[in-house]
């Protein structure tokens, strides 16, 4: 379902707290192409989420209305000097903005409206 490139997987590994590390990764409404990928780093998971995949020592975990964005995901790190940091593409998405922090599916429905501006 998702990829997670090794030079993504070695930064999430050095960021992880040592213990048991949940990668959270949840799909917001914003951005100029109507939504975003959300992700962060935990030591618990909610009664919310279930176990999407686990990569190596990583587990990722989601909620049950943004599993349906996740299919095609591959989590990338870059170490550039301007734009360095993770990156999630989807070969799945009809379009990206043009700055590549936010997508848009054709045929799903609109997910929850939140206050998210392009590049958050």
């Amino acid at each position: 379902m998702i990829t997670i490139t090794d030079k993504a997987s070695e930064m999430l590994r050095k960021q992880s707290s040592g213990d048991r590390s949940y990668l959270r990764i949840r799909v917001k409404s914003g951005g100029c192409a109507g939504m975003t990928y959300d992700a962060e780093l935990d030591s618990v998971k909610h009664d919310d989420e279930s176990i999407v995949q686990t990569h190596a020592d990583i587990v990722v975990i989601s909620n049950a209305e943004s599993l349906q964005f996740l299919e095609g995901l591959t989590i990338d790190y870059s170490d550039d000097l301007i734009s360095g940091g993770f990156r999630f593409n989807n070969d799945s998405n009809e379009s990206s903005c043009g700055c590549g922090a936010s997508f848009a599916l054709a045929g799903f429905p609109e997910i929850s409206r939140e206050a998210v501006s392009c590049g958050t």
